[in-house]
């Protein structure tokens, strides 16, 4: 499925950190966390993804998110910075 295979190439390029489904919604959903350096080579990674360029995509909300604690900390503005006890 080229959609898989996109996946993979971001999980190897380092712009897809994780994806999977979101369950319990009544149409078909997903979450991706993605890394990039600005908005608009976010919006030119996704451009890629064959599901846009197929048109399946019919809404997205892209949000900034600062992963201060968890296994995404390396991603955020104070990378190691917040320790656990």
């Amino acid at each position: 499925m080229p959609h898989v295979a996109w996946l993979q190439d971001r999980l190897s390029d380092g712009s897809l950190l994780a994806s999977g489904p979101v369950n319990g919604t009544s149409i078909k959903s997903a979450l991706l966390i993605m890394s990039a350096p600005s908005l608009a080579s976010l919006n030119d990674v996704i451009a890629s993804d064959p599901f846009a360029t197929e048109g399946l995509i019919e809404n997205m909300i892209i949000r900034e998110w600062d992963p201060i604690f968890g296994a995404f900390n390396e991603q955020s503005s104070m990378p190691s910075a917040i320790q656990a006890d």
